[in-house]
């Protein structure tokens, strides 16, 4: 079925709670490897630098493949899309729980980024086909939940099963998770309407203008970089997160999984900030975040104290709980709608960059300096990050500016 652009009285919440739901185990998956790196490293036998890797394989994949697929399935209906790549990521699961060897479960990670690039390209985009720009902020904060919500009980969960029952339970429950979802996905998301690269539906379309002002792809790019930037320190730290706390502070491993669900719960919290007043300040709550994560670098590069890195760790979920969905919904008001499929394509490479260069970039610093240099990488991409932004919001301003100025002359 299909289904109209939302409006104010026609807000599609149950269809954007399901794509939530479908992020939820998506990024669940993708995460499983960082909350189960010490029980996996010592059940296969390879080093624990060796199963962070996976999550460079992984989002390397991505990286590789996913503006040649988004091309190849250009014309397969969306709602199909996703309902394929959830089974592929629950079978990809179940297959990874019986994996006796090592290579098997990085073959099965390549097939899971081949799915993931897929999907990512997929439902980056749907909430732009169901409301209207002036509810991006509002709808990528609601799927954005989902994000959070994976690290307030996927990461969690998948520690606390891999503490109990052993790290292939992990994996077999994510695995039903995930057919699970691609039940409910196929039942309750609404079709859409993706062609032609234009944002209409097949009752109700409207012609939309060719141009389209304060959208461009450079508003894009701009996005794209900084994402890529950030995301590259932030899983250069995060993907060795567990053993900094157990190793660099002194947490003891039975604290993991509360510890990583009191990170998801800041999360949480930072998704409703987004939904509610955030989203529709997307550029400054952007600068805001990057500026909380920097006093959060600087403060865990300074201490070894346990009570006081940890108020650190809470505040870094906060302010990253928040960032990616402001980001995304930058990147979703700057692209022209023609280029909708293709500015998302890049988002989720450039995402996916970020993902596995940071875990390849935290494993090199990790066995080559040490774990207490990662919160300098993360605080060195952060930098960088704010740069891109900062200069983005010039550019802009200086348009407004002009289009001003030349409003002005022509009366």
């Amino acid at each position: 079925m299909t289904t109209q652009r939302a409006t104010s009285s026609t807000f599609p919440l149950v269809a954007l709670l399901t794509l939530a739901f479908a992020i939820f185990v998506n990024i669940s998956v993708e995460m499983l490897p960082m909350g189960l790196l010490l029980p996996m490293s010592r059940d296969l036998g390879v080093g624990e630098g060796s199963i962070g890797l996976l999550v460079t394989v992984f989002a390397g994949t991505v990286v590789l493949t996913s503006t040649v697929l988004v091309r190849l399935t250009h014309r397969v209906p969306r709602h199909v899309l996703v309902v394929t790549v959830l089974v592929v990521f629950g079978i990809t699961c179940i297959l990874t729980a019986l994996a006796p060897e090592y290579w098997m479960v990085v073959a099965l990670r390549v097939v899971g980024g081949l799915a993931h690039g897929v999907f990512w390209t997929v439902v980056g985009a749907y909430a732009a086909y169901l409301v209207p720009k002036e509810e991006l902020g509002r709808a990528v904060g609601i799927t954005s939940a989902g994000g959070s919500l994976a690290f307030v009980l996927g990461l969690p969960l998948s520690t606390l099963l891999g503490q109990a029952l052993g790290w292939r339970w992990s994996f077999a429950v994510f695995g039903v998770a995930c057919l699970a979802g691609a039940l409910l996905v196929r039942r309750m998301l609404p079709a859409v309407q993706h062609l032609p690269d234009l944002a209409t539906t097949a009752t109700g379309s409207v012609a939309l203008p060719q141009r389209e002002p304060g959208r461009s792809g450079v508003g894009v790019a701009a996005a794209v970089v900084a994402t890529a930037v950030v995301m590259l320190g932030q899983y250069a730290f995060y993907t060795y997160i567990t053993p900094y706390l157990v190793d660099q502070v002194g947490l003891p491993e039975v604290w993991l999984s509360p510890a990583l669900l009191s990170y998801g719960l800041m999360g949480a919290l930072a998704v409703a900030v987004v939904s509610v007043w955030l989203g529709r300040r997307p550029f400054a709550g952007a600068v805001g975040c990057m500026l909380v994560m920097v006093v959060v670098c600087i403060v865990l590069a300074a201490t070894d104290t346990l009570s006081v890195a940890f108020a650190a760790v809470l505040l870094w979920g906060l302010a990253m709980g928040a960032l990616p969905s402001l980001l995304q919904t930058r990147m979703l008001q700057a692209s022209p709608t023609r280029m909708l499929q293709t500015s998302t394509a890049w988002y989720t490479t450039g995402f996916n960059v970020g993902i596995g260069g940071g875990a390849l970039l935290g494993a090199l610093v990790y066995e080559g300096i040490g774990i207490q240099a990662l919160p300098a990488v993360l605080l060195a991409a952060l930098v960088v990050g704010l740069v891109v932004v900062l200069a983005d919001g010039a550019r802009i301003a200086r348009g407004r500016r002009g289009q001003v100025g030349a409003e002005d002359a022509s009366r």
